[in-house]
């Protein structure tokens, strides 16, 4: 059960969205309900400060980049990532993601994933603190992915998701109407990657860019009027990568992302009354200070990977936002393993750079299985 406050802020978010607006005016914060969609769910990209647009691909490329699904090495690729949300304020939140991926022949690649996160019991009272009963709150979005190279070193992804946003289920809080909110939203993703290689000595360097606006769609409504519409959390990612091995055995991987909030800044009047695509694009130059503003919020993360034989990997990272555009600073760390080329095990920790940041401890693990086709999955192995 999540402490009362927690539990206000919620049916603050669901019951007064204007009013919201008008509150966060003075920093001017670009603001979005959903927000789990924007929660990185994997270990390995949560290591490496949650960066990964460009990174190499694997089965969460569903997440970060789905162009780059025909750029794994394996034909089939599942992963299970699991994260306790909040835990040291409650103990019942949490986020969990599964995806998977096929390829086929001509560099073509299709996915499918689950993103859920669980809100735990929600406590549910008036605007007098009275008792309404109490409900289980959840939200959660199934993805589709299908991805192509259309080129030797470049691919483009497109993912279409259905997201289900059950809060409250349907009830009448502080006099207002409030629904589960559903819609439709879709990803358009790209990826570049080149490779040069010494098949010599067997070292390698490559390089990697990648762009994907992700979470574009209509808005959302958790009320029966127009003025409780809300924008979906659109998000444009782009950044690079580099990996380099001078010997094939040591390997080391960076990457950096940028990301942006296609929202609209929060600016005295009732940002909700702009349509769908207008309030998206139009997020890039609305800010009343200009230009200025408008790179505060752009939130920067990167990381490094260190590989040792493609067996163990060390990971370290540090994401970033401006004091006035939300000021989420924190470090991550993490570290993953494969054994027998098919299997993987993650693990990723993060420490925020404030004191009694509710993102403390926050821990994530993740599973994966990765196969060619003619490889058989036996669990009798001997070798493990």
């Amino acid at each position: 059960m999540r402490p009362n406050f927690v539990k206000f802020t919620l049916l603050f978010l669901l019951t007064s969205g204007a009013t919201l607006v008008k509150a966060q005016d003075t920093l001017r914060v670009p603001h979005s309900p959903l927000q789990f969609l924007t929660f990185a769910p994997d270990a390995r990209g949560a290591a490496m400060g949650e960066a990964g647009v460009a990174s190499s691909a694997d089965a969460n490329a569903t997440y970060y980049n789905a162009a780059k699904l025909p750029y794994n090495e394996k034909d089939f690729g599942v992963s299970a990532s699991y994260t306790p949300w909040l835990r040291n304020l409650v103990d019942d939140m949490w986020l969990g993601y599964l995806s998977a991926y096929k390829k086929f022949d001509k560099g073509q690649a299709v996915a499918l994933s689950v993103n859920y996160f669980s809100n735990g019991e929600l406590d549910l009272r008036d605007a007098f603190g009275t008792q309404m009963g109490t409900y289980t709150s959840k939200e959660f979005a199934i993805s589709g992915t299908y991805s192509r190279q259309l080129g030797k070193n470049f691919s483009m992804g497109l993912t279409m998701k259905w997201i289900n946003s059950d809060l409250t289920g349907t009830a009448l809080i502080n006099g207002a109407s409030v629904k589960p909110a559903r819609t439709f939203a879709g990803d358009i993703s790209a990826y570049y990657k080149k490779q040069f290689k010494n098949v010599d000595t067997g070292s390698e360097l490559t390089y990697s860019l990648g762009a994907v606006v992700s979470n574009l769609g209509g808005k959302v409504n958790y009320g029966s009027g127009s003025g409780t519409e809300n924008f979906l959390p659109t998000n444009l990612r782009v950044g690079g990568g580099l990996s380099f091995t001078a010997d094939g055995r040591n390997k080391f991987n960076f990457v950096l992302d940028g990301v942006k909030l296609m929202v609209p800044t929060p600016n005295g009047t009732n940002i909700n009354d702009k349509g769908a695509l207008a309030g998206a694009f139009g997020s890039f130059g609305d800010a009343p200070d200009g230009f200025k503003e408008e790179l505060q919020e752009v939130a920067i993360m990167g990381g490094a990977e260190y590989w040792y034989n493609d067996i163990f990997a060390l990971r370290a990272g540090y994401f970033g936002e401006h004091k006035n555009k939300g000021d989420r600073k924190f470090f991550t760390a993490g570290a993953g393993i494969r054994f027998q080329d098919r299997y993987a095990i993650d693990f990723a920790y993060l420490f925020p750079v404030k004191q009694n940041s509710p993102l403390a401890q926050t821990l994530r693990i993740s599973l994966g299985l990765y196969l060619n086709k003619a490889e058989k999955l036996d669990i009798m192995d001997s070798d493990i």
